[in-house]
């Protein structure tokens, strides 16, 4: 059985989840990019838990746009 297919999807995918990590971090420290409303965000005394749900829905809808622009 091959696996180096396999092995590569997941080299793949990793690497675009590291970048789209990447790309939250940034974001946050950016001045001016607006929290989105449906982002959750709780705070309870020194602890902070930050959940960009609609940012990482549009920034899903612009990629999928982008990408299957350059698909054809």
């Amino acid at each position: 059985m091959e696996f180096s297919g396999l092995g590569r999807t997941l080299i793949f995918l990793g690497l675009m989840l590291a970048a789209v990590g990447l790309v939250f971090v940034l974001f946050e420290r950016l001045p001016g990019i607006p929290r989105l409303p449906g982002d959750i965000l709780i705070r309870r005394g020194n602890f902070t838990f930050y959940f960009p749900l609609a940012t990482s829905l549009v920034v899903s809808l612009l990629l999928t746009l982008l990408f299957s622009l350059f698909r054809r």
